[in-house]
């Protein structure tokens, strides 16, 4: 039975990414801060689909948390789903250093570090896969948490391309706007945001999947937003800058 990793694993794409993967009959490993929100989930999971799920609670901004996820993906995973993250309510000059460096820690250190631990089993064994989820914003230029994403998105096409030649996989997720708790957490204003504009996290995670399986090293889910990117390059970056500031948080 293959064993699947994944952060931020309580709510929006992660909680998604484990029903999906406890269906397809992996067993799992949920990490999390919320020791007792993470708990539940891992028995939800095991009474409705079977699977070996373990909790480990785990923050990602704190060395600790991070040095016991490493330990746990050097024992062996065959998918890494790196999805923890979070946004800012405010903008960049109204944000405390110590919130942004935090971002950094859980945005781009942590997935750094954890995609290190796990790929060196993987790429002995010659199979696994990891998926860093990203964001559409990537590809747009919006404060931190746009610029944290695009070095997701860099980084997880620059690892794909030094394991050419094995069956180790890397990916990265870069959905759009999902309902999940991501804004509510951040305190952003979401009204102005169309609601066709929306995705569900589960469908999003089946794109996700297939892709991987295509061997993609970027997944963009859904139509709409594969539009959307493609026209981004297309205009001045201040201009589509303006536009994804303006939409999504006013």
């Amino acid at each position: 039975m293959p064993t699947a990793l994944i952060t931020g694993a309580t709510a929006g794409i992660g909680a998604a990414f484990a029903r999906r993967l406890a269906a397809d009959g992996f067993s799992l490993i949920l990490v999390a801060r919320d020791e007792k929100r993470l708990a539940g989930s891992a028995e939800a999971l095991r009474l409705r689909y079977g699977v070996r799920v373990e909790a480990l609670p785990a923050d990602l901004a704190a060395e600790e948390g991070l040095t016991a996820v490493e330990a746990r993906l050097r024992e062996g995973v065959d998918l890494l789903v790196n999805n923890a993250g979070f946004g800012h309510p405010g903008a960049f000059l109204d944000v405390p250093v110590a919130d942004e460096l935090r971002m950094l820690k859980v945005h781009c250190e942590a997935v750094l570090r954890l995609t290190l631990a796990a790929l060196p089993g993987m790429r002995k064994r010659d199979r696994g896969a990891v998926v860093n989820v990203a964001s559409v914003a990537a590809f747009f230029t919006r404060g931190t948490y746009s610029a944290s994403k695009a070095w997701v998105v860099n980084f997880s096409e620059s690892v794909a391309s030094e394991l050419t030649g094995t069956r180790v996989r890397v990916m990265a997720l870069c959905p759009g706007f999902v309902r999940t708790e991501f804004h509510d957490r951040a305190s952003m204003d979401t009204s102005g945001i169309p609601g066709f504009l929306w995705l569900s996290a589960d469908n999003v995670v089946d794109e996700a999947m297939r892709d991987l399986a295509r061997g993609r090293r970027v997944s963009i889910p859904d139509i709409r937003y594969k539009a959307i990117v493609g026209v981004g390059r297309l205009i001045p970056r201040s201009l589509a800058g303006e536009v994804s500031r303006r939409l999504g948080r006013r």
